[in-house]
């Protein structure tokens, strides 16, 4: 069963950085795809990055430059470091793994085909 922990929300002033973490557990990442999404209420979840296993990555346009995601294999653990925060990065971050071989550009575009998520972690950027 794919389990997906996200940690390391919290809340910070514009400009400043952030590190989040996914514990993921339940399968093998050499077939999968992960990523972060995020959502604010009232809107779609989004993508934000997403990594193939072969390490290829995609990134929001909102957040190319900023944010990077990366995965330890060893640790079974996802990344997002995020730097030059915005207030509009607000958000609950979600972390998230499909299976096969879409391609890290169609996973991030395709929030309604992700099938496992993790519980969220909220992030907010405010002065």
């Amino acid at each position: 069963q794919v389990r997906l922990v996200e940690s390391g929300g919290g809340s910070t002033q514009p400009g400043g950085s952030l590190r989040l973490s996914c514990a993921a557990s339940g399968f093998t990442h050499s077939s999968y795809c992960m990523g972060w999404f995020r959502q604010v209420p009232g809107k779609e979840r989004e993508g934000v990055a997403t990594i193939d296993s072969d390490g290829s990555t995609s990134y929001a346009d909102s957040v190319k430059g900023r944010f990077t995601i990366s995965q330890d294999n060893d640790k079974n653990t996802l990344y997002l470091q995020m730097n030059s925060l915005k207030p509009e990065d607000t958000a609950m971050f979600y972390c998230a793994a499909e299976r096969g071989l879409l391609g890290s550009d169609f996973v991030l575009s395709s929030p309604s085909i992700v099938s496992n998520w993790g519980q969220g972690t909220q992030v907010t950027v405010s002065s």
